[in-house]
């Protein structure tokens, strides 16, 4: 709890000190007078002037958000010798870029954290799939587990490497939300020879793109050897007698082959809301022994699988995916337009009604993953940090008058008409951003409690 508190506080105000920094430099560099920088809101907890400086910098008791504060004659009286020092009085080029800079600085910074951890290098798991969910677009493509990907591409796109699982699960995610086909080039387990196999992701409905998403495409995760690691003392694994260490070979009639597999066969043994007893064949220190088991019947996503309280499954191969300079900072550039791209074509969807209001999520969904991604590492936590920044810049440039993207829309019908939006208009638009903002934060933390604790 204290990992995931200290993390979402450190995402937060990082996140957003470096989105408002973006503001107050190009003001400052525009020569407008900024009276405050601040990250938070409410009662200052701290605050202090440099020396010679006209800004007060204050750190606020409520974190979620922040704001720079300029000389505006639109908010408060200007002395005329100072007027020429007024955000309002600035060239519309000079306020459109001290308006957008927050977002960008935010982008900015999700590229220098990903090209940190390219050139740091990351273990990730071996791109060796696992056995696919029965019936998914990956089974009906013809992959069976063990395969290594050794590369693919979105649709039309020319085959690229595959450095790891990580990259492959990327490449799912985009192939599934855009509809189009993902395409791989596998080796077969033990085979010197490749071939290439389509997923065919039409099918998926992009509204249903949820936590099953992966079940659906069938591709759970790597690769990995059907063993029981720690067993839990009073679960259905310890009262059937089996033992950490243990190698399932055979549940009932199904021979099992890695992990992913016995992790299914044990899902499934349930029939309606009870649980079925099983023949299982495992291997115990150079012995094979037959072992009844009767998982426990549970209640996962609203439907009813089995549980043996046992770890299942050994840690994946794992390999070092690292770049160079060059290579590992235009990766990062990539990284931060595909991430970028493929947000704001969600946020199309859902408006559209072509995605699920599902996919929103709020501060309890992004602290509880800030939480994770810290405890997995430092690499992971920056990987986290990224994606939030992005997130957090994309949002920021959508044209919702309360947000940065909104003021740049009044700039451009200012740029087009040569006169700016009115005040009866402007306080019109700035209710109905409120309106629109307090509504996606109601879903998103709605979603967030549903997540979390339904």
């Amino acid at each position: 709890m204290l990992l995931t508190i200290a993390a979402f506080v450190v995402a937060l105000g990082l996140l957003i000190a470096v989105h408002e920094y973006g503001h107050y430099r190009v003001a400052v560099a525009c020569g407008v007078k900024v009276l405050r920088f601040s990250v938070g809101f409410g009662r200052p907890l701290l605050r202090w002037q440099p020396k010679g400086s006209s800004t007060e910098f204050v750190i606020g008791a409520f974190p979620l958000g922040g704001y720079v504060r300029m000389l505006d004659e639109r908010e408060a009286p200007v002395e005329p010798h100072e007027r020429h020092l007024a955000f309002n009085t600035q060239p519309l080029k000079a306020r459109a870029a001290i308006v957008a800079a927050g977002p960008l600085a935010n982008l900015l910074l999700a590229v220098l954290l990903y090209s940190v951890v390219n050139w740091n290098g990351v273990q990730e798991p071996k791109a060796v799939l696992a056995s696919p969910v029965a019936g998914s677009i990956a089974h009906s493509a013809g992959l069976r587990g063990g395969e290594l990907v050794e590369r693919a591409a979105l649709g039309s796109d020319e085959l690229e490497d595959v450095r790891s699982f990580e990259d492959l699960r990327w490449l799912l995610t985009r192939s599934a939300l855009e509809g189009d086909r993902a395409r791989l080039e596998v080796r077969p387990q033990g085979s010197s020879s490749v071939r290439e196999l389509v997923l065919d992701m039409s099918t998926i409905d992009s509204r249903e793109a949820d936590a099953q998403l992966f079940r659906k495409i069938g591709i759970l995760g790597p690769w990995t050897r059907p063993v029981l690691g720690e067993v839990m003392p009073e679960g259905a694994a310890a009262r059937a007698g089996l033992r950490q260490g243990d190698v399932v070979l055979r549940i009932g009639a199904t021979d099992v082959v890695d992990g992913q597999q016995l992790r299914e066969l044990i899902r499934q043994s349930v029939k309606g809301s009870a649980a079925v007893t099983q023949p299982w064949r495992i291997e115990r220190g150079g012995q094979t022994l037959m072992v009844d088991v009767t998982p426990e019947p549970q209640t996962d996503q609203g439907a009813t699988v089995g549980r043996i309280g046992a770890y299942v499954g050994t840690p994946p191969e794992f390999v070092t995916v690292d770049y160079g300079f060059f290579e590992g900072a235009w990766a990062g550039v990539v990284k931060t337009w595909d991430v970028s791209v493929l947000t704001l074509r969600m946020m199309g969807r859902m408006v559209i009604g072509e995605a699920s209001l599902k996919n929103l999520s709020g501060p309890l969904t992004i602290a509880d993953y800030a939480g994770r991604s810290a405890s997995m590492g430092i690499s992971q936590y920056l990987v986290f940090l990224a994606l939030i920044s992005v997130s957090l810049g994309v949002l920021n440039l959508l044209p919702l008058p309360v947000l940065d993207g909104g003021h740049l829309m009044y700039y451009l019908w200012e740029g087009v008409t040569g006169k700016g939006v009115s005040d009866a208009w402007m306080e019109r638009l700035q209710r109905g951003g409120v309106a629109v903002l307090i509504l996606m934060m109601s879903i998103a933390l709605f979603n967030d409690v549903t997540r979390l604790f339904g």
